[in-house]
């Protein structure tokens, strides 16, 4: 038997037995974790309300052998609180079905148990506190978050130069099976043709420019948006089912 202990953030939680929780987290050194929380689900639990999503937490683990992912799930038998990010986004419906979309993203880029993913977990750490202050607009910070994730896992789609030639741009055409924007030349059928605010919102959000996008239109911010799903969409090879519930 091993201890581990590790900082992370809750992704999700799902019931089992009679006062037992799974509790999935995406932690700095070990990735995506999943344990078992015994008695969370009582009344008297200390520590229960610490594992909620949204919740940045260390957390003590205690498992079989002496890898933290192994036979098995591991225990998770203790946690402190660094950040509760929860309350400052449940309230709110944007910002919750805005952070929802986020985790359900962070899980998705993390399919295997136990590798590192340091850049998403910081990603997704940084996401959530600016979404709970309400900063930004809780859409723009959800698509700044996918556009990051994307590239941080080498998606980057490209905003400027054709992304099949390398022109440099402006250019017109937008293809998510290309990686962004495309040159006349290397246009590809089922291209679309966004307009130039739509897509320089969508430059800025991915290079943290904040002053341009809290500046732009709505119909510009829900048109940039579109083409975020559609690329993220298309790397996922299926959607996320919190999307459909976020506020444009």
């Amino acid at each position: 038997m091993s201890l581990f202990r590790d900082d992370g953030i809750v992704l999700r939680t799902q019931k089992l037995g009679e006062a037992d929780r799974i509790i999935t987290l995406l932690t700095r050194g070990h990735g995506r974790v999943r344990a078992v929380a015994r008695g969370v689900r009582r009344t008297k639990s200390k520590f229960g309300a610490r594992l909620e999503p949204f919740s940045h937490v260390d957390v003590q683990f205690y498992a079989r052998g002496s890898e933290l992912i192994g036979r098995g799930l591991p225990l998770c038998t203790q946690s402190e609180t660094i950040a509760a990010y929860g309350g400052g986004i449940v309230t709110d419906y944007g910002r919750y079905t805005a952070g929802t979309a986020m985790l359900e993203t962070a899980e998705r880029f993390t399919d295997h148990e136990g590798e590192p993913a340091v850049q998403q977990y910081l990603l997704l750490v940084g996401g959530l506190r600016t979404l709970a202050r309400g900063e930004h607009e809780p859409h723009l910070v959800l698509d700044a978050f996918l556009l990051r994730s994307l590239a941080v896992n080498g998606y980057a789609p490209s905003f400027d130069s054709c992304a099949r030639c390398g022109l440099p741009g402006p250019n017109r055409f937008f293809s998510v099976a290309s990686g962004g924007v495309t040159c006349g030349d290397c246009r590809v059928p089922g291209s679309v043709v966004p307009s130039s605010e739509a897509i320089g919102l969508l430059s800025a959000l991915l290079t943290g420019d904040w002053e341009t996008a809290d500046a732009c239109e709505a119909r510009h911010a829900r048109e940039g948006s579109g083409l975020v799903t559609a690329y993220l969409h298309w790397h996922l090879e299926r959607g996320l089912r919190s999307l459909r519930y976020v506020e444009k």
